[in-house]
């Protein structure tokens, strides 16, 4: 078989598994909207569940879900991106460096329950900050860690090495030739990592279960220690757990589609993003 016909065999093996992978998000996002879509309203996205949630809407799982999000954002991208410059631009390379690598890269694959366990041992007993919107922020925050330590890292790794030999060679210092000249260039995929590991972290379920997610609070947090409503969460108890199943359904289909319509918005701002500073540096 020659080289030309090995490569068209790959090729067609690729683009037939790239299809089937295509074909069950499209089917899955299908049944999802076919089941969903009748129950999405202005009265169900703003509206508090009621009669222990078979009614009403879905306001304070939304509510729950946006400030733990964003919480865990505040969190997570200093300490990541922080941990990303020192690793790249300041540590000297060597067997301790790659070593603390390799462990970065093995927390991105530790099961999710896993965090939420070592988040309520820690922070809600040991520190004891109780079950809450900081204690599960906190624990997102250092499962996501990974994902913005290795994307922001990647993207310095990607920046010129004559940017910063230009910088320094002008007479600025190490740091303000990475915060001038470095940093601005790696926005896009720092960016990118950031976003999508926060996306990662707004559809969890083990981790907030164990430290500070509630099966059913028609109020909103009024502190980070207060305990909060989810989407995942909530879908999780409507599909499996709640009493009335056959009734709760279409609640949990509608939870499901909007759980997934934040999760592509949230995808599709890293890209806005990411591309909005690609035509930035361009210009420069």
């Amino acid at each position: 078989m020659t080289k030309q016909m090995t490569e068209k065999v790959w090729f067609t093996i690729c683009g037939f598994f790239a299809a089937m992978t295509i074909g069950a998000l499209l089917l899955l996002l299908y049944w999802i909207v076919s089941n969903g879509a009748h129950v999405l309203s202005w009265t169900f996205i703003t509206d508090r569940p009621r009669s222990n949630m078979t009614e009403g809407g879905i306001w304070p799982a939304i509510v729950g879900t946006f400030y733990v999000a964003s919480l865990t954002i505040l969190i997570s991208v200093p300490v990541g991106v922080g941990a990303a410059i020192y690793l790249n631009e300041y540590a000297k390379q060597g067997p301790i460096v790659r070593m603390i690598r390799m462990s970065i890269r093995n927390l991105a694959g530790v099961p999710s329950i896993v965090y939420g366990l070592f988040g309520l041992a820690i922070f809600a007993s040991m520190l004891k900050l109780g079950t809450g919107l900081i204690t599960a922020a906190i624990t997102l925050a250092i499962m996501v860690l990974p994902w913005v330590i290795t994307a922001t890292e990647e993207a310095l790794k990607a920046v010129p090495t004559s940017f910063r030999e230009g910088g320094l060679a002008l007479g600025a210092t190490k740091w303000q030739t990475i915060r001038q000249l470095v940093l601005p260039s790696a926005i896009p995929g720092m960016a990118t990592g950031s976003i999508l590991g926060l996306a990662r972290a707004a559809g969890e379920t083990a981790p907030i279960i164990l430290t500070g997610a509630a099966y059913f609070i028609p109020v909103l947090p009024q502190s980070v220690t207060d305990q909060f409503m989810a989407l995942p969460y909530h879908l999780f108890i409507l599909a499996t757990q709640h009493a009335q199943t056959a009734v709760v359904r279409p609640i949990a289909y509608g939870t499901a589609l909007v759980l997934i319509i934040m999760v592509v918005l949230l995808n599709l701002s890293a890209i806005l993003i990411r591309n909005y500073y690609r035509k930035k540096n361009e210009l420069l």
